[in-house]
């Protein structure tokens, strides 16, 4: 019988955010007070989910996503990459942030205008891949702008981010996020600034990439309708703290705090909409 030791199976990676909280002082004369922006938040993201985190403007919702992919420091808490607090600077910080991207939610103000695409996705992929030589590079980001669905890559890659409508920009933000080979997504309100028209498309282009690629994602929105169609969990997030979490068919249509029900009052409703349509139709003056 052989007495070799048998490998242990990789541990599963997991973001796992743990009591985080950021306060800021605000000043007014001499006289302080502090912001409570985050409070004991806490949830786990893993590979191949996409997480909800929804909330109005000023809930705190955009804080979480800074903090997460460390352009902003908390107060309290932590952020553990498998297991392993996540760094503040060096080396350290650029291996997380290998693994942890983040998409912005104005995709024109995020990309450099005096730049193509294709140093757009390049750069990235130079950065973390030193070894690859310039054609590598150049092949690899071919390949993720085809990805994100920009076909043939040859029409965008020498273009700047003005010549692009503002869903393609958006691609080509989720493309550079890819580069690195991250395994984590942090979306925060991709859709809000694209035209109606557009924005399905681009929620799709991410799901089909958390499917294909297991990514995990973090989707951060105001939305509730789309939160309950693109995610496996939605957290209401009001005044910086988790009011409420769950399965998203059972926090839409049964919502137990006060703030959600809120929410969703303040939301359409497509399946209502669609019956008052149809009880117009009926009456003869729909138009």
């Amino acid at each position: 019988m052989s007495h070799a030791k048998q490998g242990r199976p990789e541990a599963p990676s997991t973001l796992e955010i743990r009591n985080l909280k950021r306060d800021y002082t605000l000043r007014s004369g001499f006289a302080r007070t502090t912001l409570h922006a985050v409070s004991d938040v806490s949830f786990t993201l893993e590979p191949g989910r996409t997480v909800a985190l929804v909330g109005e403007s000023g809930s705190g919702k955009s804080t979480v996503a800074r903090i997460i992919s460390r352009l902003e420091n908390a107060t309290g808490g932590q952020v553990l990459l498998d297991g392993v607090q996540a760094p503040n600077r060096g080396r350290a910080l650029e291996r997380y942030r290998s693994k942890v991207q983040m998409v912005f939610q104005d995709p024109f103000a995020s990309l450099n205008p005096f730049h193509t695409i294709l140093h757009h996705v390049e750069r990235p992929l130079k950065i973390h891949n030193p070894h690859l030589s310039k054609k590598e590079i150049t092949a690899r980001a071919h390949e993720l702008l085809e990805r994100v669905q920009l076909t043939p890559s040859s029409r965008y890659a020498d273009r700047r981010p003005h010549e692009l409508s503002g869903g393609q920009r958006q691609r080509v933000a989720i493309a550079r996020a890819l580069a690195p080979g991250a395994t984590y997504i942090v979306a925060d309100e991709p859709v809000s600034m694209l035209d109606v028209s557009i924005r399905l498309g681009v929620l799709n282009l991410l799901a089909d990439l958390q499917r294909s690629e297991g990514l995990g994602v973090l989707y951060i929105t105001h939305d509730l309708a789309t939160a309950r169609h693109f995610s496996d969990e939605i957290m209401v997030m009001y005044r910086g703290a988790i009011v409420e979490r769950g399965e998203p068919d059972s926090v839409i249509l049964n919502p137990q705090h006060e703030y959600t029900r809120t929410l969703l009052d303040a939301a359409a409703d497509p399946d209502r909409l669609g019956q008052l349509k149809a009880e117009v139709r009926a009456e003869g003056s729909f138009r």
